[in-house]
């Protein structure tokens, strides 16, 4: 990376001109250089970091805009109902696809930043994951899985989610899980343990589905988890629902929200 490089350079030089300009002794020249290049690393960290964060911010904006204008057209059509859910939610999907494709191609600003912050690839790729996830666009999630970051439990759920799609082998998505769940702190394993635990019930394995969530209620007292345990343990597997973690579940694609269509009564005078 130019920083460290440029850090280094900056370090030495400044030991090497206490020493031989200033004829200080070799442990001060050599301490006050570590001073001068991790002071320049803090600094222009520092520096990078408000840049790169104001552009995230204008990624975020056009997402918060995008959805600003998709609920006040659902808040509308609560005087003027579309013709059919299924067109109303075509109409929505097509929205979404416009603005997140103007926050993927605000993304590509990131690159400016590719000599100089370490992992911003990696944090771009994220960006760019998440954004593709929300238009369904799988291939370009599945050329992004290899380049993305994988710490935060969501990203990690939407992963297993997209080996289930793609019919990974369960030895394999529990190693993920498993492997993200150990470093999770209290209730973060909410919706990993939901999405795992569908994935075994829907793989046909109940019993395997019930002792994840036993074992994930030891980290956590969220009641769709409780629920389904309870469900698994008396038998009831058709019971088995996440629906209860709301739109962060629906958000995996694993399943669609059954939505009930109202009939509209006539008032007769």
């Amino acid at each position: 990376m130019i920083t460290l490089a440029i850090g280094v350079v900056l370090g030495c030089s400044v030991s090497a001109l206490l020493r031989y300009a200033c004829d200080f002794g070799w442990g001060w020249s050599v301490a006050l250089g570590v001073v001068a290049f991790t002071t320049f690393q803090v600094l222009t960290g520092l520096l990078f970091r408000k840049k790169v964060m104001a552009d995230m911010q204008a990624v975020q904006a056009i997402l918060a805009e995008g959805q600003k204008k998709i609920q006040a057209k659902m808040a509308r059509w609560q005087f003027r109902p579309p013709g059919s859910i299924q067109a109303a939610q075509k109409e929505i999907a097509d929205d979404t696809r416009i603005f997140v494709e103007e926050a993927l191609a605000r993304c590509e600003a990131l690159d400016k930043y590719r000599h100089w912050v370490p992992m911003i690839a990696r944090q771009k790729a994220t960006a760019q994951l998440q954004l593709s996830w929300m238009i369904k666009d799988f291939k370009r999630v599945d050329a992004l899985m290899d380049k993305a970051l994988f710490i935060d439990p969501t990203m990690v759920a939407m992963k297993i989610a997209r080996m289930q799609m793609t019919d990974c082998p369960v030895a394999e998505i529990r190693k993920v899980y498993e492997r993200a769940v150990r470093r999770l702190k209290y209730n973060q394993n909410v919706l990993l343990a939901a999405a795992y635990s569908w994935i075994l019930v829907k793989r046909g394995m109940s019993d395997e589905a019930f002792k994840a969530l036993t074992e994930a209620l030891k980290h956590s007292d969220n009641e769709t988890l409780k629920r389904n345990h309870e469900q698994l343990m008396n038998n009831r597997v058709a019971h088995f629902s996440n629906s209860g973690i709301g739109e962060q579940w629906y958000s995996l694609m694993l399943e669609e929200p059954k939505i009930r269509q109202q009939r509209q009564r006539s008032v007769y005078r």
